[in-house]
């Protein structure tokens, strides 16, 4: 499997570089995060989210790569050290097959069986733009783990139940998010920050990506459902993330850690601190 279409012209991330230069940039995405290396940095205060709690309707759509839910703009997020308030555009996730490994961002080598990737930008008018400013678009990132019992997180079955809808690509759900979905939750502030890349051609240098340490469990089974459900091209959508790339000198900061209570507009639930 391949995240790209290339009319078989190429096989995977390795050839990236031949649809798109910035692919062998020197400051792409995702990366393995050395813990003893990292920086501790006071400035990456919680973040702030406003606009979250309407009633909305996401459009859930297979993009032939991942499954993507596309959020309200009226979400918009704030602090964090970011330089500007951002806004929401969508979440998507990337994951292995059979419920086994595949995160995009490993730690200290570690990598975790899926990662979803919450993208918001600035005040632009789509994605493409905000990738030409260096710091247009900026990733909230959330690893997974393996939940040790074999009872499920409830709190996900919504969105993985409606996975059988979009099983082939440009199938949309309309996934309603009120407050049966809404819930109070620390966000433990203690994140990883680092300048990088989209993870999808055209790569584009222009994110700030906050890593989350927490990470949300799932079972097996619930993380199995993303590969069994999801198709593309005739085949099982699997493997789809890419490989950690060089950090080439970067420096990746840590955050102060300290608590803020919000909430977030789709389950997200993480292991106390």
């Amino acid at each position: 499997y391949s995240q790209l279409q290339c009319n078989h012209t190429c096989t995977g991330p390795e050839l990236w570089g031949l649809v798109s230069q910035t692919c062998n940039g020197r400051s792409q995405s995702p990366v393995n995060i050395v813990t003893r290396k990292v920086l501790p940095d006071e400035r990456l205060t919680p973040f702030h989210f406003t606009g979250y709690k309407e009633t909305f309707y996401g459009s859930l759509i297979n993009n032939g790569h991942s499954v993507q839910l596309n959020l309200p703009s009226s979400i918009q997020i704030k602090g964090g050290n970011l330089v500007d308030e951002y806004k929401a555009i969508q979440f998507h996730l990337h994951w292995g097959k059979d419920g086994g490994l595949g995160s995009e961002h490993t730690i200290d080598g570690e990598k975790f069986p899926m990662e979803v990737q919450y993208v918001i930008i600035k005040e632009y008018d789509s994605l493409a733009e905000a990738s030409k400013d260096s710091t247009g678009v900026a990733v909230l990132g959330f690893s997974f783990r393996y939940l040790e019992s074999e009872s499920a997180n409830e709190k996900y079955d919504h969105l993985i139940s409606a996975l059988k809808y979009i099983s082939q690509p440009s199938k949309l759900y309309l996934l309603k998010n009120d407050n049966n979905l809404l819930f109070t939750l620390h966000i433990e502030t203690k994140y990883f920050r680092y300048k990088g890349s989209l993870t999808t051609p055209d790569c584009a240098e222009a994110v700030v990506w906050t890593l989350f340490e927490s990470t949300i469990p799932l079972s097996r089974n619930q993380l199995t459902a993303f590969s069994q459900l999801l198709f593309y091209d005739g085949q099982k959508m699997v493997n789809n993330y890419r490989p950690v790339q060089p950090l080439n000198g970067r420096e990746v900061y840590y955050s102060s850690g300290q608590l803020a209570l919000v909430s977030w507009p789709f389950p997200l639930q993480y292991k106390a601190p």
